[in-house]
């Protein structure tokens, strides 16, 4: 999405409904892939069949739970840009890196439905979702600040109500990575303390909406 400058130069920034339509495009592709791991083998009698179809409860509750955190993130992820005018070089990299970070979603998800009881696993999907959730966090604050690329003003209250709410998550599950390794269950239960967390968080956000900004 380059544009050239008066003086002739070439630059990657412009209009931000290009760069939101290969996101969706992305975040479409992967909501998609998640249901590929949902099948039935062939060549089943009939009791076989009937089996095969409860045994996918865990794996279609499993694809409910994907679906439900990728957009929640498509979501968070579209806000800022609602009221952004221009794209520079830094949302579009910031942008980049994010989608490269949803990418990895349904193959951490996918570990934590498989084997939700190992370590490892669980630091995996606090990692990327520690990731995710900074860069979008990074993203909004960009927006924030960068009062050149917003097409409506983001108010001081709207933009720390924003980055509180977003930075509550980062730091939940950034400290449950190391925590899965002492313990899973202190790992779980980090991210259960974040839910009241958020109620409160969200509160403010909620109260920072009266203004015109990145989360309207």
């Amino acid at each position: 999405m380059a544009v050239r400058d008066p003086g002739g130069a070439e630059r990657a920034e412009g209009s931000p409904d290009r760069l939101m339509a290969s996101s969706d495009g992305i975040y479409a592709i992967v909501l998609t892939l998640l249901v590929l791991d949902i099948k039935v083998s062939d060549g089943l009698d009939a009791a076989a069949f009937r089996q095969a179809v409860v045994d996918l409860w865990p794996q279609l509750a499993a694809y409910l739970w994907r679906f439900y955190i990728l957009a929640t993130f498509w979501r968070d992820h579209r806000r800022p840009f609602l009221r952004v005018r221009r794209v520079d070089t830094l949302l579009l990299r910031l942008t980049l890196a994010s989608l490269g970070a949803v990418a990895l979603l349904p193959f951490t998800t996918g570990l934590l439905a498989e084997y939700r009881t190992q370590s490892l696993t669980i630091a995996l999907y606090a990692a990327v979702i520690t990731c995710i959730v900074g860069l979008h966090l990074t993203i909004a604050a960009t927006v924030w600040r960068r009062k050149e690329l917003q097409a409506d003003h983001v108010s001081d209250q709207l933009g720390s109500a924003v980055v509180r709410d977003l930075g509550v998550t980062v730091i939940v599950f950034a400290l449950s990575v190391p925590a899965a390794f002492v313990s899973p269950v202190a790992a779980l239960c980090l991210w259960i303390l974040l839910i009241p967390a958020k109620v409160v968080t969200g509160r403010h956000t909620r109260i920072a909406n009266r203004s015109t900004g990145i989360g309207r």
